[in-house]
């Protein structure tokens, strides 16, 4: 039995058309390799766990590795949580005063990893500028680099990286009972987490961003999807709205008021969005 290929109008057995859709949804199914790479000086132990939570999203973690000199002080946060998050420690002694000699056994070993391992993605986690040659030279090769630190992290590594998440935005079970009040009552919201929509407004590289989005995946009358508009935001630059201190693309739009949203859809689930400035 044969079946006529939709695109080229060639026939193909049922048997070949069955295997072709069985490779697809496999494809589809299938999720990434992930190596971690965490520069334990710059980056704390505390939030690990949203960490890999984040990743879990889009993979599996396989690799996880914590450099640093573990005979230092500062390094017992990250001790405490090796074994319990299967983290292989790297020690790696300061043979300078003043001097990070982690993280070029960070590179050396990502550098490794990158032609021995079959991997799709890394993580990198550290706020260290010192890393944005290494992210671009591991997304020459084509994987994809997610990146973690402090709002401390120099912008040319945030930008560098195919998404790159705050920490301080990422609350973790630790930080929620540090926040809970000891008399047991609801502690209020932080207020200095969430950009205004005047903030907003400011942001220019943010507007263009949005804006590039949308034009490139809007329909004849204007309105493009919000999750393709999100899509194209992420595999074009390191934005996520929660850096902002929004949960989605969607609330972060509405904060701006600079653009129409609607919503479609049988329970209005769908939402669509257009640039107000636009006229058809």
């Amino acid at each position: 039995m044969t079946k006529k290929c939709s695109l080229h109008g060639c026939s193909v057995t049922l048997g070949c058309f069955n295997h072709l859709l069985t490779i697809v949804l496999f494809m589809k199914q299938r999720k990434e390799n992930i190596a971690m790479l965490i520069d334990v000086d710059n980056a704390p132990a505390s939030k690990i766990e949203v960490i890999l939570s984040e990743l879990a999203k889009y993979g599996v973690v396989n690799i996880r590795k914590a450099y640093g000199n573990w005979k230092n002080p500062k390094s017992k946060g990250w001790e405490a949580v090796l074994h319990e998050y299967a983290i292989q420690p790297i020690q790696q002694f300061d043979y300078t005063k003043g001097k990070n000699a982690s993280d070029m056994a960070m590179t050396i070993d990502a550098m490794e990893l990158l032609f021995t391992k079959e991997l799709d993605a890394f993580c990198i986690v550290s706020s260290d500028s010192d890393f944005t040659p290494l992210v671009m030279r591991i997304l020459a090769n084509g994987l994809k680099v997610y990146g973690f630190g402090e709002k401390k992290t120099p912008m040319p590594f945030v930008n560098a990286c195919s998404r790159f998440l705050y920490l301080e935005n990422l609350v973790s079970v630790v930080d929620e009972e540090e926040k809970r009040p000891k008399n047991g009552k609801t502690a209020a919201p932080a207020k200095d987490r969430k950009k205004s929509g005047a903030e907003l407004k400011k942001d220019t590289k943010l507007l263009n961003a949005l804006r590039h989005a949308i034009e490139s995946t809007e329909d004849e009358e204007g309105w493009a999807y919000m999750a393709d508009v999100g899509n194209h935001i992420s595999n074009n630059t390191s934005y996520d709205p929660r850096n902002f201190g929004y949960r989605s693309w969607g609330e972060l739009i509405r904060a701006i008021d600079l653009f129409e949203v609607q919503k479609r859809g049988d329970h209005r689930s769908a939402l669509y969005v257009r640039d107000k400035r636009r006229r058809y």
